[in-house]
């Protein structure tokens, strides 16, 4: 049995510098023995996902209130904003040493080939990633800027056809029937998030069962 490797250990700069760049040269930025680790928090964060697109689905079904169903795909899209960036990271920090940069890029290169992905996929839009990922400032901006027009500031349900359009400013609104998210006045479509996420799951599901290898699953 082969034995685990001590995670505990402390080690340096240089030496941390050092094995990145190992990683990157010898094994395209993950070393095998750790696919296991990418696959199995790949897998967690589609599962949430799904689960949060599934629990709005039933509480849009029962009819339960605005604040629910739109928690729910709030909850939904943020699983797959971390979900995406895996695929495509964050850009570097002032901080980050050159390896560790090359590291991340590589991991992200090797899990899309892993997974089939390229860059239409609707994962890799950053707006809707960043407008989750940094709200209270999107907020801070959007009352800053907004002179007039109806505000409100709760979560609703309704037809998003004709927004944003400079009336109405929207705080969270989900459309039922075109799959959108309005956030701050910006408007998205999940449905194909959606669609992405669960083939993301089913691949890392196989994975998973074929030894936690980073194999392409066979399309039909």
């Amino acid at each position: 049995m082969e034995k685990l490797t001590d995670m505990s250990t402390t080690i340096d700069d240089t030496e941390r510098e050092l094995r990145a760049q190992r990683i990157v040269t010898e094994w395209d930025g993950i070393f095998p023995v750790y696919e296991a680790f990418y696959i199995h928090a790949i897998m967690y964060a589609a599962d949430r996902a799904v689960e949060s697109f599934e629990r709005y689905d039933l509480a849009h079904a029962n009819d339960q209130s605005a604040p629910d169903q739109v928690s729910a795909v709030h909850e939904a899209l943020g699983h797959a904003g971390a979900l995406s960036r895996f695929f495509w990271p964050s850009g570097a920090g002032p901080r980050r040493k050159p390896a560790a940069i090359a590291l991340t890029n590589a991991r992200a290169d090797k899990l899309r080939a892993a997974f089939q992905l390229n860059d239409k996929s609707p994962l890799k839009a950053r707006a809707l990633r960043d407008a989750l990922e940094h709200f209270d400032e999107r907020l801070d901006n959007y009352l800053l800027s907004s002179d007039a027009g109806q505000y409100a500031p709760i979560p609703q349900i309704g037809d998003s056809r004709d927004l944003p359009n400079g009336r109405n400013h929207i705080f969270k609104l989900v459309d039922p029937t075109l799959s959108a998210f309005v956030i701050l006045d910006s408007k998205f479509d999940f449905a194909s998030i959606r669609t992405a996420v669960v083939e993301i799951l089913i691949d890392a599901r196989t994975m998973s069962k074929n030894g936690d290898r980073l194999r392409p699953v066979p399309r039909n």
